[in-house]
């Protein structure tokens, strides 16, 4: 040993030595010396980093760690009809129309991990794991200890837009349980443990370190992980991240992998985010964000270069929805945001999430640049609407034939007409170059065999009336197809608006 300690000592000397060199060279203080000279055994080896054995750490918090498993109906789509898809559909088809309509289902399960987080028995998780998968119901949640007992649990509150959820198991003796610490504090290569449930396995502890804080992965209201090496499979999320003084720095999210499995690059929601909104899920309060209703992208390089503004920050507007708390505000497409209230848009923080967290009502300044000068306007912070009224207000993409939204389902007119349509809103009108007047139904989808189809009908198109009556629901189109049926006509008369067309007349044949 003393050879190598010797050795050690003469490396330090001679890059000391070095230093002291370059000093009286002329060179600035501390320009020539080495990120990793002069460092004391205290800074280089915290006193609570990079022990012998994590055993230690693990034995006293893997008790508050559980599995939790859901059984859950899920509605799936069926076609008993083996022409379907073929010309010879309706010919085959017709007998089978009702018992298709009726949903099917079928029983799924879902596994994950999660924490506790009191002695009364709430529990952290991730809502995805105790989400249904697409349409259907959970119908049963289990949290398994670690010594194998189980416990029926209640979902008390989740939310989707930061992907958390808590649960509520009960007995008469206390739970153990772990506490939140502050991941403002951690810092890249601070030492990590992640306890968790991957592949169903059971409690499963791996090491690492924290890779990166606060890193960004897609610009959403709550897309700012703690990004950690520690190996995170699927099964462990929900369960806790932990640093070394056995706080729970983060939540066990999502994984980066080109192969399905842990490639060294995972992602956990950091505590000082989840806390918060844990607690209130724990009182049964709704989750009220902020809200400016803008359409955003960030500022490439071409952008930045084109308005003399530094890369790397601000987001441009795409699209301004009217009548919402930008629009009040007198923001418009184009304008680059920089900061908002005194904070500066960047690709770290973005300005969904610098919003979300600004309570509804507030007036705040945005920090704008529009025709290359720079300018201020208040914005009073609106209410973030439901994940339902955010789908009705979706962009629509006349080019686009994507999934509808959930009313896009338009029955009878779809069999009688060939047209699946959805209601006009005041955003779809913009989409599509109307007038916030516009009132009318907007074409979804065209069955390219039907009349409308053949008579150049098309995703996009406006109905303002049928047979000379207004329709503004998808009720109204239907009755007036109803009465032409009864009144044994063969046709309806429909009046389509089509971007920078003049409105016209159509006759429809119905089918």
């Amino acid at each position: 040993m003393k050879p190598v300690r010797y050795a050690y000592g003469l490396t330090s000397a001679l890059l000391i030595g070095g230093a002291a060199i370059s000093l009286v060279g002329g060179y600035p203080a501390g320009a020539q010396t080495a990120q990793n000279e002069g460092l004391s055994m205290d800074r280089a080896v915290p006193r609570a980093g990079a022990p012998e054995s994590f055993a230690n750490l693990t034995e006293q918090l893997q008790p508050a760690v559980v599995n939790i498993s859901t059984r859950q109906r899920v509605e799936v789509e069926t076609n008993s009809n083996p022409f379907a898809g073929t010309p010879f559909a309706d010919l085959f088809g017709r007998r089978n129309n009702q018992r298709e309509q009726q949903p099917q289902t079928r029983e799924a399960q879902s596994l994950g991990s999660g924490f506790i987080i009191s002695a009364d028995g709430f529990v952290v998780t991730n809502n995805h794991v105790v989400s249904p998968n697409g349409r259907g119901t959970v119908e049963e949640i289990t949290v398994t200890m670690p010594d194998g007992k189980e416990y029926e649990a209640e979902l008390v509150g989740n939310d989707a837009a930061s992907d958390l959820a808590v649960l509520k198991v009960a007995r008469s003796d206390p739970f153990p349980f772990v506490k939140f610490g502050d991941s403002a504090q951690a810092r890249v290569g601070d030492w990590v443990i992640a306890i968790g449930n991957p592949f169903g396995l059971g409690g499963t502890v791996t090491s690492g370190i924290v890779s990166s804080v606060l890193r960004n992965t897609g610009g959403g209201a709550y897309d700012r992980y703690i990004q950690t090496d520690a190996s995170i499979n699927r099964g462990k999320s929900g369960g806790p991240l932990f640093d070394m003084q056995g706080n729970v720095i983060g939540i066990n999210n999502a994984i980066f992998s080109p192969t399905g499995g842990s490639v060294g690059i995972g992602f956990a929601i950091p505590a000082e985010i989840a806390a918060p909104i844990v607690d209130q899920l724990k009182e049964g309060q709704a989750i009220e964000r902020g809200y400016l209703g803008v359409s955003i992208e960030p500022v490439n390089d071409d952008l930045a270069d084109s308005l003399g503004i530094a890369r790397k920050r601000g987001e441009i507007v795409q699209l301004v929805q009217p009548d919402q708390a930008a629009d009040k505000a007198g923001v418009r497409a184009g304008d680059i945001v920089l900061s908002v209230n005194g904070q500066a848009v960047t690709r770290e923080q973005t300005l969904s999430y610098l919003v979300a967290n600004i309570k509804p009502g507030t007036s705040i300044p945005l920090e704008l640049i529009r025709d290359g000068k720079r300018r201020t306007v208040t914005a009073t912070i609106a209410k973030r609407p439901s994940d339902d009224e955010l789908r009705a207000q979706q962009m629509f993409d006349p080019d686009d034939e994507g999934e509808l939204p959930e009313n896009g389902d338009t029955g009878m007119v779809e069999d009688t007409l060939g047209l699946q349509v959805i209601p006009l809103t005041a955003q779809i009108a913009n989409q599509l170059g109307a007038s916030s007047e516009t009132e009318g139904l907007v074409i979804a989808s065209v069955d390219s065999n039907s009349d409308a189809g053949r008579k150049g009908l098309r995703r996009g198109d406006i109905i303002l009336t049928a047979n000379y009556r207004g329709v503004t629901t998808v009720d109204a189109l239907e009755a007036i197809v109803t009465e032409a049926k009864n009144a044994d006509r063969v046709a309806v008369l429909l009046r389509i608006q089509r971007r920078g067309q003049p409105a016209r007349y159509i006759p429809v044949r119905l089918r």
